[in-house]
């Protein structure tokens, strides 16, 4: 069926981040090629109920990469370690006594 201007539509809403009913703005080849949402009044290009895909830094990806790599290879040495010599691995000390917690603006006398 041809689409109309000001003819309601389905489409992914980009501010609303949801489907929504979405008036015809503009035509391109008897297709929407831009719509308005009934909602948010936002307009956008026609998505075709489409999602846009996620964004994610490259910076990010090459530090979760890294902190993924970094985790495989302590879980694959820390089991050898252990067992060829356990008096290497740190052992921590316990508490024996809390220490009082530091007053703000404590007069000396």
């Amino acid at each position: 069926m041809r689409s109309r201007l000001g003819d309601d539509i389905d489409d992914f809403c980009v501010k609303c981040k949801r489907v929504m009913n979405h008036l015809v703005v503009s035509l391109l080849n008897d297709e929407p090629a831009k719509v308005r949402c009934r909602t948010c009044h936002g307009d956008h290009d026609f998505r075709h109920e489409q999602a846009p895909p996620p964004k994610i830094d490259a910076r990010k990806a090459a530090l979760i990469q890294a902190a993924l790599e970094k985790a495989a290879l302590q879980g694959e040495a820390t089991p050898v370690l252990a067992a060829a010599a356990p008096e290497l691995l740190p052992v921590p000390e316990p508490v024996t006594e809390m220490a009082a917690p530091a007053r703000k603006n404590a007069r000396a006398k």
